[in-house]
């Protein structure tokens, strides 16, 4: 049973970043196109949902990216240039 409870906490962490990241760019792409509405609404960007969603989009991707490159190093499957240093005595 601690295995399940484990797992599905290490899902939750990938899947919480993996939804804010995707958010964000929606929110990033809505802003950009909400330029192109009808001329009676405000044509311009909308600057505040552009930085939101961008800062949601990187802070998401940058979590998932270190999650997998951590855990690939983990399991030595990196370049040697990104394997751990080794203490030389």
């Amino acid at each position: 049973m601690k295995e399940k409870v484990q797992r599905f906490i290490a899902i939750l962490l990938l899947i919480i970043p993996g939804g804010a990241a995707t958010y964000g760019f929606l929110a990033m792409k809505d802003s950009f196109f909400a330029q192109f509405g009808p001329e009676d609404e405000n044509p311009h960007i909308l600057w505040g949902k552009m930085i939101f969603g961008f800062i949601l989009f990187a802070a998401g991707i940058t979590f998932i990216g270190g999650w997998i490159f951590f855990r690939d190093r983990k399991r030595n499957y990196v370049a040697p240039r990104f394997r751990a240093k080794k203490k030389r005595s």
